[in-house]
C-alpha cells in the first residue's frame, strides 16, 4: 500500500494518487445497474436478451420435438447432397443453438453485473455462426425463401458483434 510520508503534500497524477483512485474504483454491480440506462449498454443488454430468447427457444423446440423435427428435415433435405446427414446436422445445430442462447443469456447477466463484454461477444459470434449454418442448409435444400428469412437474424447477430466491441 502506498502511503504519503507525514507532511508530504498530495500530488495529483502521482503513483500514490493513481493507486488511491484504482482502489476506490468498483465495476457496476447489482446494486448499481444505472450503467444499463446508458444508450450503448442498454442496446448491448437488450440485444443479448433478444438473442438468448431466440436461440434458447429454438434449441429447446428441437430438443423437445426431436423426432418431429428430424422427420420434417429428412423430407426437407431429401433431394439435397446432404440427405444422408440430416441426423448429425440436426444434433449439431441443436447443440450450437442451445449453447448460443445460454451463452447470450449468461453474457447478458455478466454485462449487467460487472460490465464485462467478453462472454457476450463470444455469444454473438456463436449466434452469427449458427445463422450461417442454417443459411447454408436452407440453400442446399433450395429453400430460398427460408434462407432469405434468416437474413434479419444474421444482421442482428453481426450487429451485436460490432455492438459488443464498443
Amino acid at each position: 500500500m502506498l502511503r504519503l510520508r507525514p507532511g508530504e503534500p498530495r500530488r495529483p497524477g502521482t503513483a500514490t494518487d493513481a493507486a488511491r483512485r484504482a482502489r476506490y474504483h468498483r465495476p457496476p454491480t447489482m446494486a448499481t445497474l444505472e450503467h444499463l440506462l446508458q444508450p450503448v449498454a442498454s442496446a448491448q443488454f437488450l440485444t443479448l436478451v433478444f438473442l438468448a430468447i431466440l436461440f434458447v427457444q429454438s434449441g429447446l423446440d428441437k430438443i423437445i420435438d426431436f423426432r418431429g423435427n428430424l422427420g420434417w428435415l429428412k423430407g426437407h433435405f431429401a433431394k439435397s447432397p446432404v440427405a444422408g446427414q440430416v441426423m448429425p446436422m440436426l444434433v449439431v445445430i441443436t447443440l450450437t443453438e442451445t449453447a448460443a442462447g445460454v451463452l447470450a443469456g449468461v453474457g447478458a447477466i455478466v454485462l449487467a453485473m460487472d460490465g464485462s463484454k467478453t462472454l457476450a461477444l463470444y455469444a454473438c459470434q456463436l449466434c452469427a455462426l449458427n445463422i450461417v449454418m442454417l443459411f447454408f442448409g436452407q440453400r442446399l435444400a433450395k429453400d430460398y425463401a427460408g434462407a432469405a428469412s434468416l437474413a434479419p437474424y444474421f444482421i442482428v447477430s453481426v450487429g451485436a458483434i460490432v455492438l459488443m466491441s464498443l
